[in-house]
């Protein structure tokens, strides 16, 4: 029989009776994080397990779940403390509400542009482009979030979807249909007729970037599934196509999709989503560089980069 001291490491909003104690009946050598979490949902069922943050006492580094009590320093009669980080929200759940939003706001600029202009627009071959290409950028994203992607962390807080599905929404939502689709992009603009943005050599070639890239992207997806057993946050060392350069390919190809967007059209707001998107997954793609050092060692190959070939 283990006992477990717990403590609260900030206000418990729900689980204001925290158990003083826990006792289990199972070997302490068999015990992880999550079975002290379920313990306490179990006292408490509105606290869920995702809904908790377990750390030992004094310090702030959460346990992770399926590690095991001993390895974790917590021994019989040990205190641990948990916090509440507040409702949360599967992160696949996360991931189709955020690439929805395009998919609801792109076919309203487009086909009913006297809502947004006052007037009708006569589609330019770069727009029905553009259209064709975000569309199938985001549908591609939801089938991947439902078919492909293994998740390491199973929640989020449910107040960071405001914040996230913004970037998505707003940004190459309202803001990149707002000016694409615009009458400025439209078949008799200046700033199309007699320009390279009416040349078909230059859109076919700029389209042809934008597809090598998605299927790209999704070829490395793919790759990064098949590396992660259902039900476990097992890791190992990317390998094959694309990671022979990089830690993180998936986010280089997103870059080079993106950037052929922003190259066709010329518009701020596809420059614009781009230095967003590409800022965030360098932030993203150092970390992950960094934690497979780290995890791997001398194993990891040390000529790879972050996330640009050669460069970064």
């Amino acid at each position: 029989m283990v006992t477990l001291q717990v403590s609260a490491a900030n206000t418990i909003q729900v689980a204001r009776d925290l158990p003083a104690a826990l006792t289990f009946d199972k070997p302490y050598d068999t015990l992880t994080v999550l079975d002290v979490k379920k313990a306490i949902a179990a006292k408490n069922p509105q606290f869920y397990p995702a809904r908790q943050k377990l750390t030992l006492k004094g310090d702030k580094k959460a346990l992770s779940d399926e590690t095991l009590l001993k390895d974790a320093g917590v021994a019989d009669g040990s205190e641990v403390a948990v916090k509440d980080l507040g409702p949360q929200i599967s992160w696949r759940t996360v991931f189709l509400i955020e690439y929805v939003g395009p998919l609801v706001i792109h076919p309203l600029f487009y086909h009913f542009p006297r809502l947004f202009f006052g007037g009708p627009v006569q589609h330019s071959t770069l727009q029905k482009y553009v259209y064709g290409a975000v569309m199938l950028h985001f549908v591609k994203r939801e089938l991947e979030t439902i078919f492909v992607h293994r998740f390491s962390h199973g929640t989020m807080p449910f107040s960071n979807i405001f914040k996230n599905s913004a970037h998505y929404h707003f940004l190459s939502g309202v803001l990149l249909s707002w000016s694409v689709y615009s009458p400025t992009f439209a078949a008799h603009s200046p700033w199309i007729r007699g320009t390279i943005r009416e040349n078909p050599t230059f859109l076919w070639s700029c389209l042809a970037v934008f597809l090598f890239a998605e299927l790209s992207n999704l070829r490395t997806h793919i790759t990064l599934r098949n590396l992660r057993p259902p039900g476990t946050t097992k890791r190992a060392i990317p390998q094959g196509y694309g990671f022979s350069l990089v830690s993180c390919p998936n986010y280089f190809f997103e870059t080079l999709a993106w950037t052929s967007i922003a190259v066709m059209t010329g518009s701020y707001a596809a420059w614009l989503f781009l230095a967003v998107s590409t800022y965030q997954m360098a932030v993203w793609a150092v970390k992950k560089h960094r934690n497979y050092k780290k995890e791997f060692g001398k194993e990891y190959p040390r000529s790879r980069k972050a996330m640009i070939p050669f460069i970064f």
